[in-house]
């Protein structure tokens, strides 16, 4: 930026230019001020602390010399001493006067401190020639001669006395009139002062207000008109300003390089929506597909379920005939092949079954409601009591109302209670102990139990789809349970792991959200509930 080319300079340089020259100029004025305010107290000063009382020590001085005057013609008269005091005071005014005025006299005022010189002068010489000449003749005479001094005494010297008491007031006037045109010409000199520094106060306003107009009301109001337009739609409008501070003129050069990236933006966006729309399209085709294809699969699974198990049912009905119509006649090859055949039948009809209900987790819903879990757990004892056998304890405690399908969530405990039921240690009674605590939305449920427990290298591979631990003769089942517990789970919204961190047995957590608008902690009492011996 050249500093000597104003066109240059940001709104901020010009106007802190224009606040800084007029703050010199309004300094200046200030001092200027100050010092003829300084010299207008010192000028009253001189007048109210100096002159004034000079004045009225000079009337004072007067009327000490008239008191003299009369004291002595008083006395020349009577020649009694009271009559001699108002000359006795007036001599000691005239010195307490005469003192006074001195003190004040300053080295400047050289025809106040002659005349105080004359007047001293002229007082001891009437005073030698009048005064003390009739006291003296008084004492030693009487009256009659002290009279005749008197009489004979020339007026002119007493009244040339006062003349001379009257032009020291002269002086002390004429001093009195400078100091007091000096003061009101302060005075003037500050009001034209003020009368200035006013002027330039307005003339900075409004030379601002010029300045902001021009420079940045005008090219904002341009600059509005401009961006409306392109709000409105036309994004290859150029955004400039003609005129304005380089700040504005910056920031509309901004903007338009905004308004382009924005344009082309909006173009690959069209573009990119055309596309979006495209494959939405090819997303609901596919969507409709697959909305068949599950068709077909649910059309397959009950196919599944019913059309494959009607052979599977004769092969094992007959397997199971020959078996029994058979049995002994043939050779104990022939009889384990006949069982080989029967069990492996009631196999296939077992995993059909389970796959068949793996495939509905989901997919045939009742909706959600409202699930207390405590209700859930009772009815799980009921349908398990029969495998859990005398002296098996299922005990559970202050189990939530969650939201979800009750009959997914049975399924659920089911299977969890059911294997800890299954894989029991022998020689010991099965306890199983189901629990739940909140975390955060969440409810975390925990199913212990102290049976031969799950290896923790297992943890994962347990709840993929028949994948079994054990070998067929040694536990029943498919090894289907524990997919089916995580599938329902996730249904739910939930998650579920094994716990390997206990000294028995097996523990499997798994999550369920809290209910919507439930409390942040809910203390429900615990409902512990034990199968019958």
């Amino acid at each position: 930026m050249n500093v000597l080319d104003a066109r240059t300079w940001t709104l901020r340089g010009r106007i802190a230019a224009l606040c800084t020259a007029v703050g010199l100029i309004l300094g200046a004025l200030g001092v200027f001020a100050a010092f003829t305010a300084a010299s207008n107290n010192r000028h009253l000063d001189d007048v109210l602390d100096r002159i004034g009382p000079m004045r009225v020590a000079g009337e004072a001085l007067n009327t000490a010399l008239v008191n003299q005057e009369t004291g002595i013609r008083g006395y020349a008269i009577t020649g009694q001493l009271d009559n001699l005091k108002p000359y006795e005071n007036g001599l000691a005014a005239e010195n307490d006067q005469m003192a006074r005025l001195e003190s004040l006299v300053r080295p400047g005022d050289a025809d106040i401190r002659a005349g105080l010189e004359d007047v001293r002068a002229r007082s001891a010489a009437w005073r030698a020639s009048v005064a003390d000449p009739v006291i003296t003749a008084v004492r030693s005479q009487g009256t009659q001669a002290a009279q005749t001094i008197v009489d004979q005494a020339d007026t002119r010297q007493f009244d040339e006395l006062r003349q001379s008491v009257q032009r020291v007031q002269g002086h002390i006037q004429v001093i009195r009139a400078e100091a007091a045109d000096a003061a009101r010409q302060a005075g003037s000199t500050m009001v034209a002062i003020e009368i200035a520094a006013a002027a330039i106060i307005v003339l900075t306003g409004a030379f601002l207000l010029f300045l902001l107009d021009r420079l940045v009301s005008r090219p904002i109001t341009v600059l509005a008109n401009q961006v409306r337009e392109v709000a409105a739609g036309d994004y290859d409008r150029h955004i400039d300003i003609p005129q304005g501070s380089p700040d504005l003129v910056a920031l509309a050069a901004d903007i338009d390089r905004m308004r382009q990236q924005i344009a082309s933006e909006l173009s690959e966006v069209r573009t990119a929506r055309g596309q979006v729309e495209w494959v939405n399209q090819q997303l609901q085709s596919q969507a409709e597909e697959l909305t068949r294809s599950n068709r077909d699969l649910e059309q397959f699974a009950y196919v599944a379920s019913h059309d494959l198990q009607e052979p599977l049912r004769k092969v094992a009905s007959f397997c199971q005939l020959l078996q029994r119509r058979y049995a002994g006649q043939l050779d104990d090859r022939a009889d384990q092949y006949i069982g080989f055949a029967v069990d492996g039948a009631q196999r296939m009809q077992r995993l059909i079954n389970d796959l068949l209900a793996f495939s509905r987790i989901g997919r045939l819903t009742s909706g959600f409601s409202e699930v207390d879990l405590n209700k859930v757990l009772t009815d799980v004892q009921s349908q398990l009591e029969p495998r859990a056998g005398e002296g098996a304890e299922i005990v559970w405690s202050g189990l939530p109302i969650v939201e979800g399908e009750e009959p997914l969530l049975t399924t659920l405990f089911v299977n969890l209670v059911g294997n800890s039921l299954k894989f029991r240690r022998p020689d010991v009674l099965p306890v199983i102990r189901i629990t739940a605590k909140r975390d955060g939305g969440e409810w975390q449920i925990n199913v212990r139990d102290n049976g031969i427990g799950i290896e923790a290298e297992f943890a994962d591979k347990v709840f993929v789809i028949f994948q079994r631990l054990h070998a067929r003769d040694a536990y029943e089942g498919t090894g289907i349970g524990l997919a089916i517990v995580k599938k329902i789970v996730e249904y739910h919204g939930g998650r579920v792991w094994l716990d390997v961190d206990v000294p028995e047995g097996a523990s499997i957590y798994f999550t369920l959200p809290v209910l919507p608008g439930s409390e942040p902690e809910e203390k429900a009492e615990e409902a512990v509930e034990e199968v019958p011996a």
